[in-house]
C-alpha cells in the first residue's frame, strides 16, 4: 500500500518543473493499494507532479510521510528523507529521456543493469514482447515517433525493477493517434508490473482505462479518493461539471453477431448492445455512459433506433452544474447511470424517486482498445465512441 500525506509551500523560487506563483500551498494526503494504478487526476496546477515529485524524491516538502508497505520512504518527523535511488521508484516522464547515442536495446538494458541484485520482475524478452517493441532494438531513439519512445521508456522503467512505478503525464506530449498507441500497452502493463503506479494525468479517457484508485486534486487539497466508478458517479465533484460526465461500467464482451454487426457487452445489471468489436469473447473492458447520452421514458418506447433501452429504477435527482438541469440517478440492478435531463423535462414526466423508468442509452464509449498481439510493433486502432 502507498501512504501519502504532504504539506508544503512554494515562494517565488517555483516547484520542481516549472514556476509556480507565490502563496500556492499543498496539503494532500490519501492511501493507493497495493497492486493497480492510483490516478491523480485534476486540473493544471492543482498539485499532481508535485505529489509525484515528492514521492520519487525529487522535492523535499515541508512535512510530510510518504510508506511503500509501510516501510517509509519519507518521514520528516522522524528524519527520514531516502535519497531517489534508494526509493527503487521507476519513472516516466511526459519526454521519454531516452539515450540518444544509445540504440533501443541498450536504453532497455540500462533499465535492467539498475535493477537491485535478486529483484525479482518480468525479464527483458517479456517487457520486449509485452510492449511490443522488438522490431525497434536495433534502433535509435530519434528515428522512433513519439508513441515508440514512450513505450521504451516504460520498458527501462519496468526493467529497473522498481517497487513503484511514477508517471507524470507519459501521455502529454503526445498526439491523439500516438495516445491511442500506447494506451493499450499503459493497460497491459498495469498487469504485469505487479507493483502499485502512480500516474498522474488531466485526461479523463487515460482515467477511463486505467485508474483503479482514483484521487481527485484542486488548488493542492484531495477532493476525494476512492474507486473510480463510485467516484463517476458523485455529482458532487467537479467530474460532474464536465461535458463527459457519467457512469463508468465495468463490463465484459459476451458474444458477436457478426451478420447483424452488433457485439454483447454485459455488465452487472444488463446487457448493452454496441457496434461490432475486435475484442473477443470474455474479454474486460470498462465503458462510460454519458449522462447527456442517456434519456428516460416512463413508458417502455417502440419504434427507436436506439437499442440500448434498459428498466431501471430513478434513485434520485440532484442538481446538475447549468441550473436549468437535473441529474438523475438510475438503478440498474447492483449498477447505477445518470442521466442528464432538463428541469422542464423531470417536471413534464412528474419525475419522483422510486419510479420506474426506461433508460434509453443513445451512446457507449469504451476505455480503450486492445494492444497489438505480442510483438508486434502496432496497436489495435481504437475505437472510441459507440452507439446502437
Amino acid at each position: 500500500m502507498l501512504e501519502v500525506a504532504l504539506r508544503h509551500r512554494f515562494g517565488g523560487a517555483g516547484s520542481w518543473r516549472a514556476p509556480r506563483q507565490d502563496g500556492f500551498a499543498l496539503e494532500a494526503g490519501f492511501t493507493g493499494p497495493a497492486r493497480g494504478v492510483t490516478a491523480l487526476f485534476g486540473p493544471s496546477g492543482c498539485g499532481k507532479s508535485t505529489i509525484l515529485a515528492a514521492v520519487a524524491g525529487l522535492l523535499r516538502p515541508a512535512e510530510g510521510r510518504v510508506a511503500l508497505d509501510g516501510t517509509a520512504l519519507l518521514d520528516t518527523a522522524r528524519g527520514i528523507a531516502l535519497p531517489p535511488e534508494r526509493r527503487r521508484c521507476g519513472v516516466v516522464f511526459q519526454d521519454a529521456r531516452l539515450f540518444p547515442h544509445l540504440s533501443v536495446e541498450t536504453n532497455l538494458r540500462y533499465g535492467l543493469r539498475r535493477a537491485p541484485a535478486g529483484a525479482g520482475g518480468p525479464g527483458f524478452g517479456e517487457v520486449v514482447a509485452l510492449l511490443g517493441i522488438g522490431p525497434l532494438l536495433a534502433r535509435r531513439p530519434g528515428t522512433l515517433s513519439g508513441g515508440e519512445r514512450q513505450r521504451v521508456a516504460l520498458g527501462r522503467a519496468l526493467l529497473s525493477r522498481p517497487r513503484l512505478l511514477l508517471m507524470d503525464e507519459p501521455l502529454a506530449a503526445l498526439d491523439h493517434a500516438r495516445r491511442a498507441e500506447v494506451l493499450p500497452f499503459l493497460a497491459r502493463l498495469r498487469t504485469a508490473a505487479q507493483v502499485p503506479i502512480l500516474y498522474v494525468t488531466h485526461a479523463i479517457e487515460e482515467m477511463d482505462a486505467l485508474a483503479d484508485h482514483l484521487v481527485l486534486l484542486d488548488h493542492g487539497r484531495v477532493l476525494a479518493e476512492g474507486p473510480a466508478e463510485a467516484l463517476s458517479t458523485r455529482t458532487d465533484l467537479p467530474l460532474a461539471a464536465r461535458r463527459d460526465a457519467g457512469a463508468l461500467l465495468p463490463c465484459r464482451i459476451e458474444a458477436h453477431d457478426a451478420e447483424r454487426g452488433l457485439t454483447r457487452v454485459g455488465f452487472a445489471g444488463g446487457v448493452l448492445l454496441v457496434p461490432l468489436r475486435e475484442e473477443p469473447p470474455g474479454t474486460p473492458a470498462r465503458v462510460r455512459l454519458r449522462a447527456r447520452d442517456v434519456a428516460v421514458a416512463t413508458e417502455a418506447p417502440r419504434g427507436l433506433s436506439t437499442q440500448n433501452v434498459l428498466p431501471a429504477v430513478l434513485a434520485g435527482i440532484e442538481p446538475a452544474p447549468h441550473p436549468q438541469e437535473v441529474f438523475l440517478r438510475l438503478a440498474l440492478g447492483p449498477s447505477l447511470l445518470l442521466s442528464r435531463v432538463t428541469r422542464d423535462s423531470a417536471g413534464r414526466l412528474g419525475l419522483r424517486p422510486g419510479m420506474p423508468l426506461w433508460a434509453v442509452i443513445k451512446a457507449v464509449t469504451f476505455d480503450h482498445a486492445l494492444a497489438a498481439p505480442e510483438g508486434r510493433g502496432e496497436a489495435t486502432p481504437p475505437r472510441g465512441g459507440a452507439g446502437a
